[in-house]
This record gives C-alpha cells, structure tokens and sequence, in this order.
C-alpha cells in the first residue's frame, strides 16, 4: 500500500532533480553526506537552522523554494542518518501541511515555484524545472503517485502535527540551545557539530573533559557577567566626569567594552546580562554530550543547571534573548541592540521554533532538583569552600572550580611570594604553621563588642590615660549593627585566602590542606545556616571594619548574595561535627592572654610551637630582653615573676625612701656628683622616678607589670616548645590568679601596667615617645577604639562581677556561662 506522504514527498523530490523513488530516504548514506556538504549543511545543527527558517517567521506565506529545499534536506538527513524515520516524516508533514495551506492544487504550487526560481541555489535552470514540472504532473496520475486531493484528505486525518523536536521530558532542556543551533535529535553525535574539537580549542582553550567542566561550572557560578555587573554598578553610582575617567583609564582592547557599557547606562537599557553565561553554558554542555567527554546525564544536568538559573531570572524568551543581545554586545564591543528583532525574528515567532512552548514550566522540578544535586556534587569538595572565600578577592579563582587542575609556575611562585612577604610564611614551616591565622577569640570580640554596643554597655571614652580616638570610637559605636551576625566570616574570609595560597603555593602537605578546608566548611556551616546568613553577615563586617588599604568587598559579596548562580549557593551546607582549623581558647584561657596588654600583639588564638626559623627571632628576643638561655632558664624566670618580680624589687628598694625624702635626696646627690656605672646610673633614674612620683609609680600597685611579663614570655616559651599545652595553661592560670589579686578592673590594671613599664624602663632618648605611645596604646586597650586593637573591652577583669550582654548566637568561646544557646 502506497503510503501517502512518503510518494507525495519523492514527488516534490522530483523538482530537485531526483529520480521518482516511492522511498524518499533511500539514497546511500556516503551519497546524501557529500550532496549535504555541498549544500553547506555540515552538521546537524546547522540543518536544523535550515529547517526552521524554511518556514519562515510567521504571519506571511513561506518561501516556497524555501520549502521545497527544506524536503530535499529532511530526505538527505534521514538518509545520511543524522534523522531517524520518526524525526524526518514529522519534518515532511509540517512541510506537506504548509505547503497544501497556501497551494491548494499542483498547478497552484508550481506556479509559485516558477515565481520564486530567481533565489539562486534552490532551483534549476528554465528548460529543467519546465521537463521537472511535467514529470510530476505525470506521477500524479500514475500508479505511484499521489494526487493533491489524496495528500489534503491524508492531512485531514492526521491533522494533529506531529512534534519535530525531541519529546522527551528531559529533552527539553535543549530547547535552550536555539540560539546557537536547533538541537534535532537526541542523543548527542559528532553529527551534530562539525569542527567542534577545534572550537574550543581556539575559543574557549578547552582540551578535554576537565577543562569543559571547569567552563562549565565558571560559566554556571560567576561568567563575564560579574565584572560586568560590577562596572556596571559602579557606573550607575558615578558622575558623568567619573564614567569617562574609568572609560579612559581601560586598557585598548577593552575601550570598546567600556563605550557600549556607557551607552546602555546613559540610555536606561536594563543592566542585565546572565543570559550570555547561561546560555553558553547550555551549549558548551551539548558540545561535552557530542564529543562524549559528558555522558548524557552528565551533559543534560548541566544543561538544567542553566535552565534552573534562567528560569530564577526571565519570564519569557524575549527577555532571555535581549539579555542574551545586551551581553553578546558587551562581550563583542559593539551595540547588538538595534539588529535583535532581526537576529531573534525566527526563533521568537517561526510556527516551527523551538521555542513556542513557554520558557517558564519548560522543565520539571523533579528534573531541576536532580541537576540541583548533581552540581553540588561537583562543587562538594571541601576545596571548593576556600575557592568560593578566595574568589571574593581574587575573581579568577572561581574558573577552578571541578577537577582540581595543575598549577602553573608563574601561580605558584606568586602564592610563595605573597605567603612569604604578606605572611611571613614558608612551606618549611609545615602545615601546623596555617594555625596561626585561625582567629576564633577574635570573632568572640567582636561579637561580644556588638552586643555591647547594641545594649549600650561599651567602656566609657574617657580613661585615666586620655581620650579614645574619635573616628576609632565611631567604628566602635557602629557595631551594634553587627549584632545579628556571628563575626567568623570576619576572619574566616582571610584565612581561606591565605589557605588558597597555601595550596598554589604547593609547598604545603596535600591531605592537611584538605583537613583544613573542611574544617573551614564544618565552622562557617555551625554559625551560618545557609548562604545567604553568610554573605548578610560578611556585608555587615566588611561594611563595621573596612580594611585601611584594600577596596571594600561591599560590592562583590552583594553580588554573590543576589546572583542565584554564585558558588555559595551551591555549596555543601551541612554542619556535620564541629572541628575548626585550629584550636578554641577557653574564654579564661583568652583573658589571660590579653592580660600582656600592649606589651605585644593581641593574642586571638592560642600559641602553638614554630618552626624553627620563627624560633630563631623568638630566642633573639629573649636572650636580648631577658638574657635568658634556655627552657630551664626561662622556667625559673617565670616563677620568680610569679613569686616576686620587678613589684618585689621596688618594695625592697625603692619604696622605703617614699618615707624618708632627705635620704632619697642625699643618695641621689651622691649618685649625680661622681661618674656612674651602668647598674647605678640606672638605679639613679629610678631614684628620681621616685622622687617625682612619676606616674604615680609610688601610689600604684605595679604587679601589672609582672603579669604581663609572664604572659609575654609564657606565649613565647610555648612557641619555643619549651612549655607543653599544660604547662603553658598553669602559667596563665596562676598570672590570671595574680591579677585578680591585685586589681578591681582593666583600668587599675592598665595603670598598674603603665607605672611599671614607665618605673622600669631603662635610659633611653625615645623614652618620652614610647611614654606616650603606650599610653595611646591603652586608651584603645581599655575604650576598643579602634575595635581590633586589644580585647581588654570584651572581657571580663579576673575575678570582677560580670557586666557585658550575652551575644545573639553561639559564635563565642567556651566558657561564657552567659551565652544563648
């Protein structure tokens, strides 16, 4: 039995000068190839475009030559076996149909072929089309034929159309690819892209399948458009004086960009462009699928990945496709805009495009919940929490995501440099080096400063030594607005930076740096339940402490905060077991610590033993300052500033003359009457210290001073290795014993802490300076102003009644019975 379509459809074929075959598909494979590529179709995707325009845009009859190729091309495509039987007779019954809809009869159809021969390529010459058109007449009459009254009562049976493009629910996704080619069949084959490998060699430096998924991921998590995105804020934030600085200040190549950038934000052309990374993600998916570096679930999860991320932005085609329009103009440096009705005609309005089912509901959510799981999984190495941190600062680090790549010389050499001179870290140091910047009393600080200052409770600005700084005691005052958030990401954002340069550095041990990163992933999952807790609650820090010489990261955590595709939001958010990178001070163990005051940096972690280039400076320090040896030495020190010390020396020696003022005066004339040596020159200063009560060294307690000192040297003689974990901790709790002995609060301790290294210090003619440095040193000590300075604000005294407010969440040290949990 004749099928209808098939002899009507080798009847057309006819006019393309084929022999009459009742089977339209039938020319050998190798046969229909070669006569494809003369006809410029290299693949099957461009015969998809070839297709869709043959049905023109809608709204007016197509190009009859048009139609008439477009069934030479679905015949040679199911022939060379870029189509299956299925895909081609549904291409033939929407041509049969749209034909038979304009041209009611044969006469009526060749009569509009002879008016459209003059489109050069699609029709033979006068005498051959006349002999082709008689020819057809004749099979419509014969037995193999078809008349046109058969074909029309044929499609008033089948007059449901059947779906060109593939139907599958998970086929859909490849509807997004319209724009760069019709994706025709599934699954994917070298037929479908001719040149591929090349491509993405020359346009994406692509080589393999770990190379497409780190595009992949880039383009899904961040693209050309952050940059964009920023510039772009920026702009819109600037006078016109300021956009055509930054516009002159681009290099060349990039002037281009920076004109059509200007041109949208002065024209009030929506400033959004996602659609250029979304969309070429979905292609570069296909294009793993062809080359088969993806499988077909690999490549289609990614393609929903795309889907998801559109769908979170635009409501129809035409928005994605001007988005599309704006970001090509950008990336191309020229404006697009004025060509988009020509350039997205077809696929807005052909009756055959891909896009005619509405872009929202294109794809299930039980399909974009799978791709959801499947790029987590990519992104579910711990790594990828330092990469997401890092990329803050250092955008280009985001096109790492996926199989961790080489490191290039260039990279590691800049890590090493940059851990060495910023840091002053060195990969012999090992890993227990990193540490160091683990910073957990620091963020207990701030959070305790926050919630201080939310209830009013911060220290007074007045101190006995002066007042606090008025611009330190600003940022002071505004961190009660910080009091919602736990300040970990304060330091954790640094610390991943300095962890990512570990890792490029390669100097480090693999699997500690791993250990270390998903300790940074299980302490910001603890505090922040979700992204967007974490990136409210680094805006909120950056915004309290903005660093004095770098730009403020305002911008691009609010980017990453807003962008659905940004890395944050597809971590790995799950607590697990608490670790952290380094050790939690107890809350006593810390306010002993910061019991050394000015006399050193803060102490926001605990000391651990360094490396033994650090122990070299340390053991300079000590033998210098203290003339100390050794573990043993330095042991009998600490207890005889425990026991006794400098407070002892001044009770012995110095305070009996506070009662008899003629003697002092006497032993002081001797002393300046002859020449002194060392020992008494320094004994003559003191002398006179006291006659003048110089700082109140007469009427105040100096066992400060001897605290400090022993906290001082405890830290350092941990460093040194020369007090284990325990040891180290007794010494800190007989110094915490001893202030709370001596002292009411920070303040009588500063004092007693001031006197003594004032009474104590030796001859020297920076004395006044240093005086007066320290005395500024402990305004910002005792008021917090500026915030980082010293923790003394945040603590409570040894042995005081508590007075801070207990902070919103659980971002504090062990210890603080107070603390909402």
């Amino acid at each position: 039995m004749i099928d209808p379509l098939n002899a009507w459809w080798a009847q057309q074929l006819v006019l393309c000068d084929w022999a009459f075959d009742p089977d339209p598909l039938s020319v050998e494979p190798q046969a229909a190839l070669v006569r494809l590529q003369g006809l410029g179709v290299a693949d099957r995707g461009e015969l998809g475009w070839r297709l869709v325009e043959s049905f023109g845009a809608g709204g007016s009859m197509a190009d009859p030559a048009r139609l008439l190729a477009a069934l030479e091309l679905v015949a040679l495509g199911g022939a060379a076996g870029w189509l299956d039987e299925t895909t081609g007779r549904a291409w033939a019954h929407h041509l049969a149909a749209e034909i038979s809809a304009h041209h009611r009869d044969l006469d009526a159809w060749l009569a509009a072929l002879r008016r459209a021969r003059s489109a050069e390529g699609w029709m033979r010459g006068d005498d051959g089309f006349a002999e082709a058109c008689e020819a057809l007449a004749a099979l419509e009459h014969d037995g193999d034929g078809i008349t046109w009254e058969r074909l029309g009562e044929w499609l008033a049976i089948h007059d449901a159309l059947p779906p060109l493009w593939p139907a599958e629910q998970e086929a859909q996704v490849w509807r997004l690819r319209a724009g760069f080619a019709p994706v025709m069949v599934v699954p994917a084959g070298e037929e479908d892209w001719s040149g591929l490998a090349e491509w993405l060699v020359d346009a994406w430096q692509i080589q393999g399948r770990d190379d497409l998924v780190r595009a992949l991921l880039w383009l899904g998590a961040q693209g050309d458009r952050q940059g964009w995105d920023l510039d772009a804020t920026r702009l819109l934030e600037s006078d016109p004086a300021s956009r055509y600085a930054w516009l002159n200040k681009l290099e060349e190549d990039e002037q281009r960009y920076g004109r059509v950038l200007l041109e949208f934000v002065e024209h009030g052309e929506p400033l959004e462009w996602a659609a250029w990374d979304w969309l070429r993600l979905v292609d570069l998916a296909w294009a793993g699928a062809c080359l088969g570096w993806l499988s077909g679930r690999e490549a289609t999860d990614f393609a929903l990945h795309g889907a998801d991320l559109v769908l979170h932005r635009y409501s129809d085609w035409s928005a994605l496709a001007r988005a599309y329009q704006r970001g090509r103009s950008l990336f191309d440096g020229r404006n697009l805009l004025p060509a988009f009705e020509a350039d997205w005609r077809l696929l807005r309005q052909s009756p055959v495009s891909p896009w005619r089912p509405a872009l929202q509901g294109l794809v299930g959510h039980d399909l974009l919940e799978r791709s959801q799981r499947a790029v987590r999984a990519w992104r579910s190495d711990p790594r990828h929490w330092v990469l997401a941190l890092a990329a803050v600062r250092e955008p280009e680090l985001a096109a790492r995501q996926g199989p961790a790549g080489p490191v290039s010389a260039t990279r590691r050499d800049d890590a090493r440099q940059y851990l060495a001179e910023t840091l002053d870290l060195h990969p012999e140091e090992g890993i227990e080096a990193l540490t160091r910047y683990w910073l957990p009393a620091q963020a207990h600080h701030l959070n305790q400063l926050a919630a201080d200052a939310a209830h009013g409770a911060l220290p007074p600005a007045e101190t006995s030594f002066g007042h606090a700084d008025p611009e330190g005691l600003v940022q002071r005052d505004g961190l009660r607005r910080g009091s919602r958030h736990a300040a970990t990401i304060h330091m954790a954002e640094k610390y991943a930076f300095y962890l990512q340069m570990a890792m490029d550095s390669e100097g480090f041990d693999t699997e500690g740096l791993a250990s270390l990163a998903d300790a940074l992933r299980a302490s910001l999952c603890r505090f922040y339940p979700d992204a967007r807790r974490l990136m409210e609650a680094w805006a909120s820090w950056e915004g309290l402490l903005p660093e004095e010489e770098e730009p403020s990261l305002a911008l691009e955590i609010r980017w990453h905060d807003e962008d659905p595709g940004s890395l944050f939001h597809w971590l790995d958010w799950h607590a697990g077991e608490w670790q952290e990178p380094g050790p939690r001070p107890s809350l006593s163990v810390f306010t002993s610590m910061a019991l050394v005051g000015p006399l050193n940096s803060p102490a926001w972690s605990l000391p651990h033993p360094e490396s033994e280039r650090e122990c070299v400076s340390i053991r300079e320090w000590i033998d210098g300052h203290y003339a100390l040896q050794g573990a043993e030495e330095l042991g009998e020190f600490l207890e005889f500033l425990l026991e006794s010390g400098d407070r002892q020396e001044y009770l012995i020696n110095y305070a009996p003359y506070t009662l008899n003022a003629a003697r002092l005066g006497s032993e002081i004339a001797t002393l300046e009457s002859g020449e002194c040596s060392d020992e008494e020159r320094t004994h003559l200063l003191r002398l006179q210290r006291v006659r003048d009560n110089e700082d109140g060294c007469n009427e105040t307690d100096m066992a400060a001073w001897d605290v400090a000192q022993v906290v001082d040297l405890a830290i350092a003689a941990r460093q040194l290795g020369w007090l284990e974990e325990g040891a180290f901790v007794a010494v800190l709790e007989r110094a915490h014993g001893l202030a709370a002995a001596h002292y009411s609060g920070w303040e009588a301790y500063a004092r007693g802490l001031y006197a003594g290294f004032s009474f104590f210090m030796g001859e020297t003619p920076e004395r006044e300076s240093f005086l007066a440095g320290f005395r500024q040193a402990l305004i910002a000590w005792l008021t917090a102003a500026p915030p980082l300075v010293g923790p003394w604000a945040s603590l409570e005294f040894p042995g005081a009644r508590p007075r801070h407010w207990a902070p919103m969440h659980v971002d504090t040290l062990p210890g603080d019975s107070r603390t909402l949990h």
